[in-house]
């Protein structure tokens, strides 16, 4: 069985009671939990002008999270599947605003009402059909859509995400586009087996908004140059913008190589479909047969 949560059982019914309480006394897990809600915070940007913010807290647990935007003066609403870790939450008395409920039905927030979202570890369960009415495509557009609706324009929503392979980062990447987002994948150390961290760094407006990411940090002998490169998981910054002009290629029947097959099989990754990746034999000639 995978050491994975996701792939063991549904949230609501993974941290149960006795799992709730245990994952939020781990000093272990205490300690990686603020380190990533002080980084998501860190990518949101928000104006240092002494202003407390309206922020969302997606998959919030028990408030580890939450205490890191508490203590940075924030005000926060917590969304969580888990009742026993609402109840944990309720528990330790944490300052945010607690709702029961499931992202991938979207969240029910007025239009416009919440500066900045955060999420830990939290994205990645939509990919997961856990029952048999379960669509992980409509589930992410659901999110996506209600997130995005949600945000001030301008605001930002940061998610530290694990994904399962690239087939699923780019997934949620799409659909986080469709729904009028834009932004990228942010990668934290992304040459240490151990340390290596992405988050999703989304900013909710039009294309005059400005879109630019922060760069990912790395180990101190590397530097953000010699952190790229061309394979396509090891790269500090990913960027995806929805609203990115593309060069439209005008294709004719006489055309179908190579470019025109590469073409297609891109046109079939953004749409979220699995593509075989593309090597120096993809549409190769092939000798007739006699």
């Amino acid at each position: 069985m995978s050491s994975r949560p996701e792939f063991q059982a549904p949230p609501e019914i993974f941290y149960n009671d006795v799992e709730a309480r245990k994952y939020t006394n781990s000093s272990h897990i205490q300690h990686i939990q603020t380190k990533l809600s002080e980084r998501a915070l860190e990518l949101l940007a928000l104006p240092d002008d002494g202003i407390p913010r309206l922020l969302l807290d997606i998959g919030c647990g028990s408030g580890l999270s939450g205490e890191s935007l508490s203590e940075s003066g924030h005000h926060w609403i917590g969304l969580d599947i888990s009742q026993a870790m609402l109840d944990v939450a309720l528990d330790r008395e944490v300052e945010g605003d607690l709702v029961l409920g499931d992202m991938g039905q979207g969240l029910g927030l007025r239009t416009g009402v919440i500066d900045g979202a955060i999420s830990i570890s939290a994205v990645q369960w939509l990919c997961n059909a856990d029952k048999s009415s379960h669509e992980p495509r409509l589930r992410l557009k659901a999110f996506f859509g209600s997130l995005y609706r949600s945000l001030a324009r301008g605001a930002r929503a940061v998610f530290q995400v694990y994904p399962e392979s690239v087939a699923q980062r780019e997934l949620i990447t799409s659909f986080a586009m469709r729904a009028g987002f834009s932004g990228g994948v942010v990668v934290d150390y992304p040459h240490s087996t151990k340390r290596r961290k992405e988050f999703l760094v989304l900013t909710c407006g039009p294309p005059s908004v400005s879109t630019a990411l922060p760069t990912g940090k790395v180990e101190d002998e590397e530097s953000c140059s010699d952190a790229s490169s061309d394979d396509g998981d090891e790269r500090t910054v990913s960027i995806s913008e929805r609203h990115r002009p593309t060069k439209k290629r005008k294709l004719t029947k006489k055309v179908r190589g190579r470019q025109w097959v590469l073409q297609k099989k891109e046109q079939m990754r953004k749409k979220g479909n699995i593509v075989p990746p593309d090597t120096k034999y993809t549409a190769r000639k092939r000798k007739a047969r006699f």
